[in-house]
Parts: C-alpha cells; structure tokens; sequence
C-alpha cells in the first residue's frame, strides 16, 4: 500500500527526558522524522538547543531540568502547556557510574536511583492524569542489559535498571484498565558519549572483549531509537509490560 507507515507518529505530542544527547536526542531527531511534536528536556541549555535546531519539522520545545533536583511534573505540565496533551514520554535520563564497592556511597547510590528510577516512577505518575494525556498513550522507559548481566563496579547502575524492568512490569498491569501502555528498551553498549566514557575507563584487554561480546558490533544511537518509536507507535498497541531487548547479540550467549 503506497504511503503506508505503521510508525506514522504525525500531529503527536511526545516528551523526551535527557535528550540533550546520546540516544535520547537520537530518538528525539527520529521521531521527528516520524511527525511527532516533541518537547524535549535536559539539564544543559545549550545542548537541548542544538537538540532542537537538529529536529525535523516545527513546534518543538526545549525545557531545561535536572530531574535530580525538580519533580519530574513541573516538566510534564510544561510540556502539556507547550504542545496540549501528549500521546507519548520517553525516559532516556540517565546516569551511569562504574565505581567499585569500597568506594560507594549512600549518596551516590541515591542519585543513581533517583534519575534513572524514581524520574521514570514520577513520569508515570505525571502522565496519568487525565487533564495532560492523549487517548491511549505510550510510555517508554530505557534499561539496559545490565539489568539482567552483571559489570564489575556497577551495582547501583544494574540495580537500578533491573528496578526499571520490575516497575515496567507492574506499571503495565496497574495501567491497562486506563489504557496506558508501559514499555521499556533494553540496549547494550551503544556509541554514545556515555558508551565513550565507559570505554575510557577500560584498557585495551578490556576494550576488546566488550566488543567481541557484541555478535552484530556495538550498536549506533538510531538503533534504539527505532525501537523507541516502536513502542510508542500505533504499530505496538497491543504491547505493555514488555522489555524490547536490543544488543546485537549480547544476551544470546
């Protein structure tokens, strides 16, 4: 059928947490392309900025936050002010700390948790409420494989994206009778500022085995954005509770 796109997201309101970089402003230059209003959030000004002049189309919106200092509701309101109600969010914020366990701390532990779960628990919450959604809308948080593998020196980080998975499991189910659907993405190294910083941090030896440990190569910022618009597209309507792996191969071992 000519002109058929089942990932047509045209007209629809979406709001992209951390989307100054990384996957999030991939997926936010994608979904784009796909038609969809964004607002997209951050903590830097100036690269939210260059986030929006990278979209496609008009009507798109920058709201600067730290999701570690400001309820992740005064985001969703503005963007809900800024593009009426929204079909869809997307919780690419994140942090991501390799720290082995004699140097942890309380404190570090609760930062990790309350940017990369308790924002997500928060987005879910501020995106219930009928006056600010859409008919049907989709949320779309990001884990990781390390939700279900372990890194040496990364246990808050796992916990929390094996907190993730378990939330959007149960998010689903509380959540279907409204018909809001609860997904997450689940990638594994991607080439990303984050995925540079982690290399960093590794030696040659160690380098090398990360990336033989990816059968299909590490993955581009564009591979889990697609996915992202899966999930929020109408071509998903029937999918909630589920966790979309992608990781060329890294869990099939």
């Amino acid at each position: 059928m000519s002109g058929f796109n089942p990932l047509d997201l045209t007209g629809s309101a979406i709001l992209i947490t951390g989307a100054s970089a990384g996957i999030g402003r991939a997926a936010a230059v994608y979904l784009s392309r796909l038609g969809a209003r964004l607002a997209v959030s951050g903590r830097d000004a100036a690269r939210l900025q260059h986030t929006v002049e990278s979209l496609h189309g008009s009507g798109h919106v920058a709201l600067v936050s730290d999701l570690a200092v400001q309820p992740v509701s005064v985001t969703v309101d503005a963007a809900f002010h800024a593009l009426g109600r929204l079909a869809g969010a997307v919780h690419c914020a994140g942090l991501h700390e390799l720290r082995p366990l004699k140097l942890q701390s309380r404190e570090r532990i609760n930062r990790l948790l309350e940017v990369n779960l308790i924002a997500a628990l928060e987005l879910a919450q501020a995106l219930r409420k009928p006056s600010v959604r859409a008919e049907r809308p989709s949320i779309v948080f990001l884990s990781s494989v390390m939700a279900t593998v372990g890194q040496p020196g990364a246990a808050g980080y796992c916990a929390s994206k094996a907190a993730i998975e378990g939330m959007t499991r149960s998010l689903a189910l509380e959540l279907a009778p409204e018909r809001i659907r609860i997904n997450a993405v689940a990638p594994a190294v991607v080439r990303t500022e984050m995925g540079e910083r982690m290399f960093q941090s590794m030696n040659a030896d160690q380098q090398a085995a990360v990336e033989r440990a990816h059968p299909l190569g590490l993955g581009e910022p564009d591979d889990v954005a697609a996915a992202i618009a899966f999930l929020l597209s109408p071509a998903s309507r029937w999918a909630t509770g589920t966790i979309l792996t992608i990781d060329g191969g890294y869990t099939a071992q």
